[in-house]
Order: C-alpha cells, then structure tokens, then sequence
C-alpha cells in the first residue's frame, strides 16, 4: 500500500516482520500463492465485540433512541446474572462476555482483519491477549449524576490496571454527549492526557442529540429518563459536539465515531473543529450501522472536503450482520461515495493511524510486522483495488506478525 500494487509481487518474511519486497524472480525458494491478492492486514477502527453472539442485529425500527433501549435490554440480562448471588451464575454470565468477544476475534481474524479498535464496557482480558488480531480497548465510561460519575472514574482506573498487567494496548472512551457529563468527561480526558493514552467517542449518531444538547428535551431525554438516569431537579452539563472535539484533541490521538450528524451540528463548526484538528483527530464511520440507524449513508464528501482522515469500522452485530470490514468497504463503493482504492486505504493505512497503530500495523512496508490478509478473487478486475473489495472475494489466510491467524497458507514451495 506504500508504494501501489505490484504485479507478480513477492514478499521476505523474518522473524514476523518483513525484510525485503520486490516484483518477479524472488530470491531462494518460495512459497508460491497463485492467483491471489495480498493486502496489508485489514484494521477495524470501531467495534463492541460483546455483541457479537447475537445472531442478527437488533431492529433500528425507532432510530437510535429505540435501539439503544434494545441494546441496554441485552446487557441488563448479562448484568442481573452478574448480580446473582450466585458463584457459577456469575461466572456464567462473565464467560458468556469473554465468549462472545472471543467469538468476534475469531470472526474478525477470519474476515483479514488483523488489528482492531474495540469499545468495552465490560472487561474481558482472558479472551483480549491471546494470538489473534491486536486489540487496542477503550474502557467505555458513561455517568450523568455525581454518583455515577465517581463510580465511573473508578471503574476505569481498575480496568485500565487491568489491561496493563495483560500487556494490552489501552485507551478511553467517554460514551457519547449525551451518556457524559462535562464534569466526568473532563476527568477521563486528564487521566488519557496524563496516561498518554487515545481516546474515541461517539459523536452526532443521531439528529435526536441536538434536541437534547441545546434545549434539553427530545426522544433521547425521554430515553435518560425511561433508563432512570436523568433527574429533572438537577439536571446534568452537558457539551456540544463541538466542544467535545475541543477536548478531544488535546489527547494524544482522538477518535470521533460515526459522525453522521456533525454537518448539521452547530452550522459546521463541529466539522470546521474537527478539520482543524485532523493532525490529532480521525473519524470512524460505521456504513451499515448508519444506514440501520438513520437510513442514510456517512457524510463521507464533507469529511473529504475538510481534510480529515477517515477509517471504516464495523460497529457490532447489534447493528450489523457481521464483521466484515470489506463488506463495509463495499457499502461505500456500490454507492458511488469513494473508489475502491480509497475505501481501502481507510480500512488500512487510515484505521491503523485512527487506532494509534500505524507503527505495527496497516501498511506493507519493509521493517514492518508482516500483518497480511490473503484474499482469493473469484475474478480479476482491471482495478485490483475493485478484485479486493469484491463480494466474491475470499479471504483465505490472515497473519500477523508472520504467523497464520485465520485460514489456511494456500499454494506451494518452489
């Protein structure tokens, strides 16, 4: 991807990492892979692999409000089995998290992926550390009252604890403006600043977020109060989207996820912030999660137009029927938003910068981990851009580091 396709193209491999790259008559012996692409390890800027066992997304009917209502209903059940006076009804319902996650690790594996930006609310690192994709976690934290709010702080220094003694890569995510108060976002953002760690939020999923931001009312107050977290007497402070993004880019490296309403947030200031600063910021967009969710498409052409990088993530199964990256890219392709080159780019080198990975993961380059994803055309295009990101297509093999995660090494020693 650093350089463009190579024609009969070969690749050294040492020690996990790639030594040396070149085009016909490969030096030594080699394993031959016939007709195949080989694409820098896919990168999925955005999930919540806790979902990943349902076995389709929660219906959309409603549009965010009602389907977070869905959503809090499957973790209710995990949390009430959670909270069973119960040792093995506890430790049912915590592998039944770990499971699922493991689940979409395998899933994600299988689908080329090899790096991953996952949204957790629940930590699962048995299931986090082993031999598949790398992940980098974002501890989730939501808190509207100064109960939860202490609560919530807590919780993320314990997991963030956590996460280090596993060696996973960490990072912070303040739910979304209308889950955080000002008050906690501003302690998770000092404890990233004083961490060094990302941070990634969601931002303008819904038009509904206005409503509730600037007059305090709409479907999504009624959400907040149906949930009981919303006390009319002492309401909480809550921040734009454009301030959000102030706050979010005086972290190492920020992530804005889905976006789908920015333009229309604040007459373009939280698009004119966000284009500032895109040497810090990237957004996520989430294709099939949108369309599910809002019946439209990401606002690719304005993130375009202003600069920003943009990575394509999954989401989870909660909103999508699975976690294919490339049939995301595909979304973008058919509908005429982006060329094939460009949606591969933003499932590579642009999700790997999004996820602070750009060191490890999202190119091919020489002195890079050799993170590959084997893909097999049933036909060739012109554009070998249009062959990968076919429906067709095939993965068959995903490394990382080298070493065969998902699939199958096709092909034979000569």
């Amino acid at each position: 991807m650093s350089l463009g396709p190579i024609d009969s193209g070969w690749i050294r491999i040492q020690r996990g990492r790639i030594v040396a790259m070149g085009r016909r008559s490969p030096p030594g012996n080699v394993l031959d892979l016939g007709d195949m692409i080989v694409l820098p390890g896919l990168v999925n800027a955005h999930t919540h692999l806790e979902f990943s066992d349902q076995a389709q997304p929660l219906s959309g009917d409603g549009g965010l409000p009602e389907w977070i209502e869905r959503v809090v209903r499957v973790r209710r059940v995990r949390a009430d089995l959670l909270a069973e006076d119960s040792d093995s009804t506890r430790q049912h319902a915590a592998h039944r998290v770990a499971d699922a996650v493991g689940r979409g690790l395998r899933e994600s594996a299988a689908a080329g992926v090899t790096a991953i930006g996952e949204i957790a609310t629940t930590i699962a690192p048995d299931s986090l550390g082993g031999g598949g994709p790398r992940v980098r976690v974002y501890r989730e934290s939501i808190g509207l009252s100064s109960a939860a709010i202490e609560a919530s702080h807590a919780h993320l220094v314990r997991d963030l604890a956590r996460l280090a003694a596993r060696g996973i890569a960490a990072g912070i995510s303040p739910h979304a403006p209308y889950s955080v108060a000002a008050l906690l976002g501003n302690k998770l953002l000092h404890t990233a600043r004083l961490r060094r760690l990302p941070v990634a939020m969601h931002l303008a999923e819904s038009p509904h977020e206005d409503a509730l931001l600037a007059r305090g009312d709409g479907p999504l107050r009624t959400l907040l109060e149906n949930l009981g977290v919303w006390q009319s007497d002492s309401p909480p402070q809550l921040l734009s989207a454009a301030d959000w993004i102030t706050r979010l880019s005086r972290a190492a490296r920020g992530l804005v996820v889905h976006g789908t309403f920015l333009a229309e947030s604040g007459n373009g200031e939280a698009i004119a912030r966000l284009s500032y600063h895109r040497d810090r910021l990237a957004v996520a967009i989430c294709p099939r999660t949108t369309q599910l969710l809002s019946g439209s498409l990401p606002p690719l052409a304005r993130f375009r137009d202003a600069g920003i990088r943009v990575a394509i993530g999954t989401d989870s199964r909660a909103s999508s029927p699975d976690l294919s990256v490339l049939a995301e890219c595909r979304v973008l392709v058919d509908a005429g938003l982006a060329s094939p080159e460009e949606v591969l780019q933003m499932a590579t080198q642009h999700a790997a910068w999004a996820v602070a990975m750009e060191h490890q993961c999202g190119s091919l380059e020489v002195g890079r981990p050799a993170d590959l994803a084997i893909v097999r055309p049933a036909t060739f295009a012109k554009d070998p851009y249009e062959s990968a990101i076919d429906l067709s297509t095939a993965v068959v093999a995903t490394l990382r580091s080298g070493r065969v995660i998902a699939g199958e090494l096709p092909g034979r020693l000569s």
